[in-house]
Formats: C-alpha cells, sequence, structure tokens
C-alpha cells in the first residue's frame, strides 16, 4: 500500500484530478506529487519541494519539527545551468557515439565543468572512424570546437581518428582531455610524430615492434603484487578500482587538484610502457607527470608547450558531482572558454 504516489506527467495535473487519484489509490490527496517534465535534471528536486514532496516525507515520520530546508545550491545550479554567461563547444571523438549512454558519466562530468565556470557545454559527438588515416578530414571536422576530449574505449577500431585528433590538438593548441584510451592515443601520436618510432602502437591492436602501449602483467594493490596473464578472463585482467597517483610537483595537474597526492578510479587492460618515456618526454615534448607510488606505471601526461593538454590513465568522470566538479573537468571547461574567446 503506497504512501505516497510520484505521478509522471508532461502538463499539470488539476486538484480535482489529484484529489479522485488518491481517492481510487486510497492515499491522501497531499501525498499525490506532481512529477512533471522538467527542462533540466538538476532541477527536478527544487520541482519536488515545489510541490511538496519533502513534507509529505516528514510528515509521514512525524518529524513536525524539521528546519526548512536550505536549497541554496540547488538553486545556485539551476541557475547557472538555465542562465549561463556563455557557451563552448567540445568535440568528443570517440567510437560509441551512436549510443551516448555508453558515454552518461562523461556527459554529466562535462556539464559540472560548464557549472563551474558558469557556462553552457555543447557537446559535439564526432565518430572517430570518419578521418581515420585522413589529416584533411580530421582538420575540417575539428576547426570549430573549442575543445577536444578523446574518452576511454576498447579495440583498434577508432583508434586512428583519436590519434588525428590528438594530433589536430597539439598542432592547433586546441584544449586536449585523453581519459584511459585517450591518454594511450596522445602518447602513441608524439611518440611517431615527434620521438622518432613511425610504428609506434599498442600491443592491443595485435603485435608491433614498438609496444608504446601494452598489456598489463603486474601491479601493486595495496600491499600486494597482482600478477595478470596474456589470454587470461577478460574482465579478471583490468586494473580495476581506486588506486593511489603521485603527481610531479609544479605540474599543472597537481596544480589543478591542489595536491602532489591523489586517488582516482582505474579500469584498464593496457598501459603506456614506462620504457618510452625518455625519449617521448625530450624528443616529444609529452611530460609524465603522474605516476604509480613505485614509479612503474604512468598515470598521466601533459604538455608544457600547450594551453592545456592532459591525459589520465584513469577516469576521473566517475568522481565529478554537481556540487563538486572535478577539477580536471572545471580546469578543461575553462581552457575551452578561454579558446572561445579566441576565435
Amino acid at each position: 500500500q503506497p504512501d505516497i504516489l510520484l505521478c509522471r506527467c508532461e502538463f499539470p495535473i488539476p486538484p480535482e484530478e489529484k484529489r479522485k487519484i488518491g481517492l481510487f489509490c486510497n492515499v491522501r490527496e497531499s501525498g499525490v506529487i506532481q512529477a512533471m517534465d522538467s527542462d533540466d535534471i538538476y532541477a527536478v528536486p527544487l520541482d519536488y519541494h515545489r510541490e511538496g514532496l519533502d513534507a509529505e516525507v516528514l510528515a509521514h515520520f512525524g518529524l513536525a519539527d524539521a528546519p526548512a530546508p536550505d536549497l541554496t545550491m540547488w538553486e545556485e545550479i539551476a541557475r547557472r545551468r538555465r542562465q549561463p554567461d556563455g557557451e563552448v563547444t567540445v568535440a568528443v571523438v570517440g567510437k560509441y557515439t551512436v549510443l551516448k549512454d555508453a558515454y552518461k558519466s562523461l556527459i554529466e562530468a562535462l556539464h559540472h565543468g560548464g557549472v563551474a565556470n558558469n557556462v553552457k557545454v555543447n557537446i559535439d559527438w564526432v565518430e572517430a572512424e570518419t578521418f581515420e588515416g585522413d589529416r584533411e578530414a580530421c582538420d575540417a571536422r575539428l576547426q570549430a570546437a573549442h575543445a577536444i576530449l578523446v574518452p576511454g574505449g576498447f579495440g583498434e577500431r577508432g583508434s586512428e581518428g583519436k590519434i588525428e585528433a590528438a594530433r589536430f590538438a597539439r598542432e592547433r593548441k586546441i584544449p586536449y582531455f585523453g581519459i584511459c584510451f585517450g591518454m594511450q592515443m596522445a602518447v602513441i601520436e608524439a611518440a611517431r610524430n615527434l620521438a622518432g618510432y613511425p610504428k609506434a602502437s599498442s600491443t592491443e591492436f595485435g603485435p608491433t615492434t614498438e609496444p608504446v602501449v601494452g598489456l598489463m602483467t603486474e601491479w601493486t594493490q595495496g600491499n600486494q603484487r597482482v600478477l595478470r596473464q596474456q589470454g587470461g578472463d577478460m574482465g579478471g585482467t583490468m586494473r580495476l578500482g581506486a588506486y593511489d597517483s603521485t603527481l610531479k610537483a609544479g605540474s599543472r595537474i597537481a596544480q589543478m587538484y591542489g595536491s602532489t597526492t591523489i586517488s582516482e578510479r582505474h579500469r584498464h587492460r593496457y598501459e603506456v610502457n614506462i620504457n618510452y618515456r625518455d625519449a617521448i618526454e625530450q624528443k616529444g615534448g609529452l611530460i609524465f607527470a603522474g605516476l604509480s607510488p613505485d614509479g612503474v606505471l604512468p598515470e598521466t601526461v601533459e604538455r608544457e608547450d600547450h594551453p592545456w593538454f592532459v591525459g589520465v590513465q584513469y577516469h576521473p568522470e566517475l568522481k565529478s558531482r554537481p556540487f563538486a566538479p572535478h577539477p580536471l573537468f572545471a580546469g578543461f571547461i575553462e581552457a575551452a572558454l578561454v579558446q572561445s574567446r579566441l576565435v
């Protein structure tokens, strides 16, 4: 027997209809709550408060002396979402763009970055396969973007297009954010085009003479060493969950975090090969600014000669919240805003 009914609707429910619903469902009229479509998901808590849902829950439990809720933060988020000071366009170059729910956490983290900077974030979905091996097509497709994000993914399909996106962002000085696979593709791009490894690739794509990215076989988890083998169980071979990283003091990413020690959530099976670090840093200009505490696993890369070029092996979007936008997404959208004022 329900105590409260949330009635989804596209239009307001007249009082008489609420009374009738309550009568037929044996719910008091005040417990029939209108849950009308909202123009923004972050305004829904305000909508429910306006309809009296919180008061009805308190009444059900006999909490008559509860203080009035402080909705200032929700109101500010709704205001920033509905009345932004500007807007930016972020090109997301991925391989699952037909099914955008695959990037749901990423989408929300970008919007959180928009809230932090009081701007609207327009996402331009770009299928990475559309310009694989075609530099001119890549340049034409991405030239209108204020920033470029290459998200995580598995498999070779679309990889060459993502490498081209990293190359375009590097050459044109457009803010670039590579997450997991996106970081790996940025490293391969630097290895191929700047560091003198034209055949640089990932063993995820097959045998290669220049395995700049390779399968993880061991890593530290807590106080224990974790071992994995080629051909093992796919899910079991991943480095999964929260791991610490040590950031280089004075690096861009350390400044954004405000710390040189961080913990982020991982979900990957391949890693950048630390043996290529010196060549990529010295010739490719890509700085390995973050490493695992034992110094074996590259966690973050960045460019000192670029307005904003960051790659991370982990998934920061999973820790972003509307009240606490992840510092990397806040910084990324801030850089996109600066870029929008230059064009």
